[in-house]
């Protein structure tokens, strides 16, 4: 398995921690995460965001259907309820549709930096998913991996700044 996800739940539950450390200060950071809108502009692996209910000025409510591809010949629909937004630090949002539970965005400045923590826990819903997760389990890990690698790659670019992917690095000097 992926060093980024474990097993906690049943046999379709995935956990995923992603850490970024992006060469930006915060609220530009926050600028391009806060909207998903504009994902597909930028994040390869995301080919779409439908804002379905705009929710409150600041995005708490709002509900977004996103249809996600990664490296495997398969695309992923479901929606997000934003549960949270406490700019420009932390949003939290809800899954349903084919992909149910929680996602946390948290962002902190560091210097003149920025350090992104995405936590993702997860129930695939999609029946032939929860049939081949004890067996497939690596290989949807690592496709979320690259999902995310992308997203490092492509904010990058669109902030004209480096960044790095710290996750596995922060897991292997905590085991």
């Amino acid at each position: 398995m992926s060093s980024t996800g474990r097993q906690t739940g049943g046999r379709s539950h995935y956990e995923f921690v992603t850490r970024w450390r992006i060469d930006a200060p915060v609220d530009l950071v926050w600028h391009e995460i806060s909207r998903p809108e504009e994902w597909p502009a930028w994040w390869r692996g995301v080919l779409e965001v439908v804002l379905l209910e705009p929710g409150a000025s600041d995005g708490t409510g709002a509900y977004r259907r996103m249809t996600w591809r990664g490296r495997l010949p398969y695309r992923l629909r479901f929606n997000l309820r934003t549960l949270c937004v406490e700019r420009p630090s932390r949003i939290e949002a809800a899954a349903d549709g084919e992909l149910v539970g929680r996602g946390v965005w948290t962002l902190r400045p560091d210097g003149r930096a920025t350090r992104v923590r995405y936590e993702w826990r997860v129930d695939a819903s999609r029946p032939w998913m929860r049939w081949l997760a004890p067996i497939a389990r690596p290989v949807f890990a690592s496709n979320h991996d690259a999902i995310m690698r992308w997203g490092l790659e492509g904010l990058s670019r669109r902030l004209q700044v480096s960044g790095v992917d710290e996750t596995r690095q922060r897991q292997n000097e905590a085991g």
